[in-house]
């Protein structure tokens, strides 16, 4: 799986979480991760990297 699915799967799932819907403020993604900013003014940086591939 490429880096850019894997972030886009990741920005789909945080941003339609039922959970974190009343807490999330904005959700913005770049190229190594995910900015996620929250309603009490905390924010969370997830970066992705990709640590080894697993022979098939």
């Amino acid at each position: 799986m490429e880096k850019s699915t894997f972030l886009d799967i990741l920005f789909d799932l945080i941003n339609e979480s039922d959970i974190l819907d009343a807490e999330i403020l904005d959700l913005c993604a770049d190229r190594d991760g995910l900015t996620v900013l929250m309603k009490d003014g905390t924010s969370w940086r997830v970066t992705v990297t990709q640590e080894r591939k697993i022979p098939k």
